[in-house]
């Protein structure tokens, strides 16, 4: 294996997500597709220039819980240079964030935030 590919994520409103990852976390459009026959649209986004998630729109997915952490994947992970800077980015656009807290086995500073469907999103500084 050479790197993680990206990561694909469902979402509820495709409207409020493709806003969310585009406009609030600033991830750029590579393209997007409606699949007519899905009636599913497929949205590709990188960051920095390098492909990283693909959000798709499905009629009616069944809800899948963040919160009692339950098995699967947990949360998606970015790195980033200064916690305080994100921070005041996600209050300006009334993101809740949680409280900064600090990894005992690096000592690096960390919070999470959560999407439009409640997907934890953390931000790791490096």
């Amino acid at each position: 294996m050479n790197k993680v590919h990206h990561t694909a994520i469902i979402c509820s409103d495709y409207e409020i997500s493709k806003k969310f990852y585009t406009t609030i976390l600033g991830l750029e459009i590579i393209r997007e597709v409606y699949r007519e026959k899905r009636q599913s649209y497929k949205l590709d986004l990188a960051l920095n220039g390098y492909y990283i998630i693909e959000l798709f729109s499905f009629p009616n997915p069944p809800k899948r819980p963040s919160r009692p952490e339950s098995c699967g994947l947990r949360h998606l992970a970015f790195e980033v240079d200064d916690l305080e800077k994100i921070i005041i980015h996600c209050k300006k656009n009334n993101v809740i964030i949680e409280p900064i807290r600090v990894d005992e086995f690096t000592n690096k500073r960390f919070t999470f935030i959560a999407d439009p469907d409640d997907l934890p999103i953390e931000f790791y500084e490096k």
